[in-house]
């Protein structure tokens, strides 16, 4: 009997891990932890997680470094999830791991990485060519008639749909704003308050007649904003860029932020979790595929990209309801 006891007792032991390895498991790696835009990405992952039952974390390291990206993947392989999602810092760097990844079989997922090779899917929710121009046209608008220079800042010289954004920008403002001239080359520091700041501080000291700052990145609207306001520029230097409407709310009111674009960073939470979820049950996803959070999508299945338009206009009309939104 108690040998019984103890085979029963191993049957339900094997059963219930076998049961706790069934729930899919799902680990996010973005670019640096501990800034409003990825705080309202790490509550669309939870609040996805919950609810279709799924064990779903996100991986935020204290600084945009590549190499802290590419160890925390590294865990995420050793803790054996089934699907890996990141948001690249540097995406030469991250293929080796990547691959690493789905050799192992775990499932990959990335989200500002149109140009990564070893992923399942890229998803996006606005097209980078699109979203480059429509803040070019803007900054634009603002300037109006004058002539001038402005400055374009990335996250860094790596981040790859950063730099797509500024390499559309600049396309688009030579080709119908020959008279504004951009300051030197893009400055990869927008994913950095103080860096912002800093920056900003020179740029507008030896440059007289600069007019705007493009930042794509979202802490550097933020921080070229508290330059033009230190340095009393407000309505004369225009500062556009994606950013967190709470953060950024006060300063758009105060017109030291001039607006911007944007898509729901919690939206994109929840779609890491949705399509990792379909990708771990083994859907395969075609034209016609309806993704919670994407729509009804037509995806470039040769370059892996999944592309959705769902850009946000951040002004002083629709900040307060962002920002109430938790974004």
């Amino acid at each position: 009997m108690k040998f019984k006891g103890l085979i029963s007792a191993i049957a339900l032991a094997a059963g219930l891990a076998s049961a706790a390895h069934a729930e899919t498991s799902i680990g996010v790696v973005v670019k640096i932890g501990g800034i409003p835009w990825f705080n309202a990405m790490e509550d669309g992952i939870e609040r996805r997680a919950e609810e279709l039952g799924v064990e779903a974390e996100m991986i935020g390291p204290v600084s945009a470094d590549p190499a802290l990206q590419v160890q925390a993947i590294e865990d995420l392989i050793a803790k054996g999830v089934d699907v890996i999602g990141v948001v690249p810092n540097d995406e030469a760097a991250l293929e080796p791991v990547l691959k690493k990844a789905r050799d192992a079989g775990i499932k990959v997922i990335s989200h500002e990485g149109p140009g990564l090779e070893n992923v399942d899917w890229n998803f996006e929710l606005a097209s980078a060519e699109g979203f480059g121009e429509a803040h070019a046209q803007l900054l634009s608008e603002k300037i109006g008639d004058e002539g001038g220079k402005y400055a374009v800042y990335v996250g860094s010289l790596t981040v790859p749909l950063h730099n797509a954004w500024a390499d559309a920008a600049i396309a688009w403002m030579q080709e119908n704003r020959p008279d504004l001239e951009m300051v030197g080359d893009r400055y990869g520091v927008a994913e950095n308050v103080d860096d912002s700041r800093s920056t900003a501080l020179d740029l507008i000291a030896a440059n007289p007649d600069l007019k705007g700052f493009l930042a794509f990145g979202s802490q550097g609207p933020i921080g070229a904003g508290r330059a033009v306001e230190e340095r009393r520029k407000t309505g004369e230097i225009f500062v556009l860029g994606p950013f967190s409407p709470g953060q950024g709310r006060k300063m758009i009111h105060n017109d030291v932020l001039s607006g911007g674009f944007m898509w729901n960073p919690a939206q994109a939470g929840e779609v890491f979790v949705s399509l990792g979820k379909m990708l771990a049950d083994g859907e395969e996803i075609t034209a016609g595929t309806e993704i919670p959070g994407l729509g009804t999508v037509e995806p470039d299945v040769e370059g892996h990209d999944i592309i959705t338009d769902n850009l946000l206009e951040i002004n002083e009309s629709t900040v307060d309801e962002l920002a109430d939104m938790g974004l």
